[in-house]
């Protein structure tokens, strides 16, 4: 049976997970209007593996006899500033998942429930690649600046970055 404090945690990081999913279906639906269909697609991929997180986390929680809750949610932004402005709030927004998972492990083990710290560990890993692939495509805007060429390019890329991710529900 997992603990009161690590099952309301979870709920909490049910909710950061759905939220997620609706930013970045927010971001990809701002993108397919402003031209870039590329990044649309990105970021239509990472809403729907948010979402399978936020899955994977309602499953764990039932099956170690807590009980996940879906909570109300905030609406997303719907307009940006430009594509930079897009990936730069990804970023931001896969930090404060990232502090989010560690707070949940913190408290997994402050409870000394260790199977869930367990679990955790694939979320420590998966907000590393997602912190390391946000810098990445910033890296690559900020490299172009305001060039519209090299834009292009850079939707496309996440275009082929998009078709070729693979979003595994085990996971």
């Amino acid at each position: 049976m997992i603990s009161k404090k690590v099952e309301d945690a979870i709920n909490v990081q049910i909710m950061n997970e759905e939220h997620s999913s609706r930013i970045y279906m927010a971001m990809a639906s701002w993108c397919e209007t402003s031209g870039f269909r590329g990044a649309a697609d990105w970021l239509y991929k990472q809403s729907d593996e948010e979402r399978m997180h936020m899955l994977k986390f309602i499953k764990y929680l039932n099956d170690r006899g807590g009980n996940a809750i879906l909570s109300p949610l905030g609406a997303p932004a719907p307009k940006y500033k430009n594509l930079l402005d897009v990936f730069e709030q990804v970023l931001k927004h896969e930090e404060f998942i990232t502090a989010e998972i560690n707070k949940l492990y913190e408290i997994s083990l402050k409870e000394k429930d260790y199977t869930t710290g367990n679990f955790l560990q694939w979320y420590i890993n998966e907000q590393i690649e997602e912190e390391s692939t946000a810098h990445g495509i910033l890296d690559k805007m900020k490299l172009v600046g305001s060039d519209k060429a090299g834009m292009f390019h850079i939707d496309k890329d996440l275009e082929m970055q998009a078709a070729a991710k693979v979003i595994d529900p085990m996971e």
